[in-house]
């Protein structure tokens, strides 16, 4: 896919994304570009703390643009200028980190590091005193099979395919296993999506989950993580402009009762390697085979607390 089947089309916030034809949907929420990658990704996995460390290790699954990997060095070396990064990210396409750069889309993010983020991605590697990235090309199945062999334990983890809907593949249950088993046992995983069927996923890997405040839309987000750190989470307070109690990362009863409908049966991919079709339609046959409850039935229930949310946009 050539660089000019990218045009960058503008969001509230004034950052650019992109519309991927491929997947027909945008790289990003149309309320603010930049403003997801800090409020969905780098402010739940705690970023601005774990720079107080000496080396911090971060998985950018679907890395895209690059806004959550630029948002992510923003953040730690604002905290820790001397902090040791290692970075990889997984992208599918590799036109468009490319096209993100020939548009000069962080001209408008004040970002310090644009000559990082273009080498990254005309070049896949980054080596520099206080910085080693790659990016690994291809379908993120297979790449994960080679941060297995690294033995790459990640203190924060970007999960940000498409939906669920259109890109069932990244979000099965034995895909989020295998990233359960990069995160580190202090570190967090973090994603857009509050879709039941993805937190069952989180779930059915061995990790706990809350949600993340919502950002310019009423769907919350979900953090991850191991039993240890997730406590840490519910005591975290996030800085302005989400001004919110710490009881905000606890699921409502409306978020635990969804995920005991047939809109939690989560995506399956025994192999890891079936295609988006198959893995829809086992879920789907799945869930017609299902004594759970109906989700419609819920929606009903919860009519007046979730109206405008997106819990139900992979429910049946």
């Amino acid at each position: 896919m050539s660089l000019e089947n990218f045009t960058p089309q503008l969001t509230a916030d004034g950052s650019f994304t992109f519309v991927s034809q491929e997947f027909g949907e945008s790289f990003h929420s149309h309320y603010g570009a930049k403003q997801e990658s800090f409020f969905k990704f780098v402010v739940p996995t705690q970023l601005a703390t774990a720079a107080r460390k000496p080396v911090l290790r971060l998985l950018d699954v679907c890395y895209g643009l690059g806004y959550n990997t630029a948002a992510a060095l923003q953040t730690i070396w604002a905290v820790n200028p001397s902090c040791y990064v290692e970075v990889i990210g997984l992208e599918l396409n590799p036109s468009v980190p490319k096209a993100a750069i020939a548009h000069q889309l962080f001209d408008n993010w004040n970002c310090n590091h644009t000559e990082i983020l273009t080498q990254l991605a005309f070049e896949h590697q980054v080596q520099t005193p206080r910085l080693k990235a790659t990016l690994l090309i291809g379908d993120a199945r297979s790449s994960m099979a080679l941060v297995h062999k690294s033995d790459f334990r990640a203190d924060a983890i970007f999960l940000d395919p498409f939906s669920p809907p259109q890109c069932p593949q990244l979000w099965t249950v034995e895909f989020i296993q295998q990233l359960s088993l990069c995160l580190h046992e202090d570190g967090f995983l973090a994603t857009y999506s509050c879709a039941a069927a993805v937190r069952t996923a989180l779930l059915a890997a061995g990790l706990v989950i809350a949600s993340t405040p919502p950002v310019g839309r009423r769907s919350p987000g979900t953090v991850a993580a191991h039993n240890r750190a997730i406590k840490e989470v519910l005591e975290f307070s996030p800085s302005p402009p989400l001004p919110l109690p710490p009881s905000s990362y606890q699921l409502s009863q409306a978020e635990k009762e969804h995920l005991l409908t047939r809109a939690a049966i989560p995506y399956r991919d025994p192999e890891l390697s079936d295609s988006a079709e198959v893995i829809a339609m086992r879920r789907q046959q799945e869930q017609q085979a299902s004594f759970l409850e109906p989700t419609s039935r819920w929606r009903k229930r919860w009519l007046s607390g979730i109206e405008g949310t997106d819990f139900t946009s992979t429910s049946s």
